[in-house]
């Protein structure tokens, strides 16, 4: 079997992988991080021009029309150089709900102002009871009139400080779990009735609680069927951990490539300790645990490409697996570092944060392997 990239996805690489060189460095995005809005608009422009956000998007979108490989190739790549840049929250989340619920007149007003650069989006779903249950949903959308009226609080919404606009994932009808009666809705940000709460997260991306009080809506702010929203949500969650996982998996291959340059350099008892028997076994186990994670991404995202519900058992093993193998690459990636792993002005903790953060996105470790036990019973 081929695994190669196409001609395309190769240019697109290497686009990216010369960005993360070129302007990306270390210092530079320490400076991005600690500015006011954590990120980049300049950067954010110039991934717009070089067609980066229009990867996923169907051409009649204004899109590049990519697949899920399209989309793995550029957050693998984002993740070797950590971009803080919102391109998860925005293409991929915001994105893809807009791109598959909206109506024509929805996805070319939307979807043209996010390819251009012109506007930030989030996708508000997690509540403080829900965890990793996206359908556990206080968050209320009450008929009024021709329109709604919205009220609820989310939480640790990503990109939510620097959004123009969200969908918000209520409940127009049904009891508090239900997956049936979800519907999503386009929110200005500074709508009248929005409120938030901006903090950074522990590998700088930068969220916010959002609370919704009496905020009045149109009935055009309507994304899909009232009520429907729940296949949608799970369509996008599923390509959404394809994309984690590959940003992980660059992740991953860089600070196994990081930690293997640096016990070649670093000397103790007058030779590098690289040439130590102990920890060449713990280097390969850290190779090994890539090798393992970047094979099952690929056996995804072969699945995915044929038909994205086959793909569910096993991206469910992939978040896993990643889970699993990114905490020994960070682990070994700090313990061979010694203390200065974990310090701010090395980029080896920083690496190992946004791991942690992956881990803890769209469900963990554990609830993935519930998932999975679920998922295979149900098939068989």
């Amino acid at each position: 079997m081929n695994f190669d990239y196409t001609e395309e996805q190769q240019m697109v690489r290497d686009s990216i992988a010369r960005f993360v060189q070129d302007d990306y460095d270390w210092d530079t995005r320490r400076a991005i991080v600690s500015s006011d809005e954590g990120m980049s608009r300049s950067n954010w422009q110039t991934m717009a021009e070089l067609g980066w956000l229009s990867i996923p998007f169907s051409e009649a979108d204004g899109g590049f029309g990519g697949n899920i490989v399209d989309l793995s190739v550029v957050m693998e790549e984002m993740g070797k150089g950590l971009v803080v840049e919102p391109f998860f929250p925005t293409v991929v989340l915001f994105g893809g709900l807009v791109a598959r619920a909206g109506d024509e007149a929805q996805r070319a007003s939307i979807l043209e102002s996010v390819i251009g650069g012109e506007t930030l989006g989030a996708f508000a779903y997690v509540e403080r009871q829900s965890r990793f249950a996206i359908a556990d949903c206080k968050t209320s959308a009450t008929k009024n009139g021709d329109g709604y009226t919205l009220n609820g609080e989310k939480v640790v919404v990503f990109n939510g400080e620097n959004a123009d606009t969200l969908v918000v994932l209520a409940r127009t009808s049904g009891d508090q779990s239900d997956e049936d009666g979800l519907s999503l809705f386009v929110v200005d940000a500074n709508a009248e009735g929005v409120s938030k709460v901006c903090y950074p997260m522990m590998d700088a991306q930068r969220v916010a609680n959002i609370t919704f009080d009496n905020v009045q809506l149109d009935a055009g702010s309507l994304l899909g069927a009232e009520g429907g929203a729940a296949p949608v949500v799970h369509e996008v969650v599923r390509e959404a951990l394809v994309a984690l996982a590959s940003e992980a998996v660059g992740i991953m291959g860089t600070l196994n490539a990081k930690t293997l340059e640096y016990t070649k350099t670093r000397e103790q008892f007058g030779v590098a300790i690289g040439s130590f028997q102990a920890l060449q076994h713990r280097m390969v186990d850290a190779m090994m645990a890539y090798e393992q994670s970047k094979s099952l991404l690929f056996k995804a995202l072969c699945e995915y490409k044929i038909d994205p519900a086959s793909a569910e058992a096993t991206i469910h093993a992939l978040k896993v697996l990643i889970d699993r193998n990114s905490k020994l690459i960070y682990g070994e990636a700090i313990q061979m570092h010694g203390g200065m792993g974990i310090t701010d002005e090395l980029d080896i903790g920083h690496y190992a944060k946004r791991l942690m953060m992956i881990n803890a996105t769209l469900g963990d470790g554990s609830f993935h392997r519930s998932k999975f036990i679920e998922t295979t019973y149900a098939a068989a």
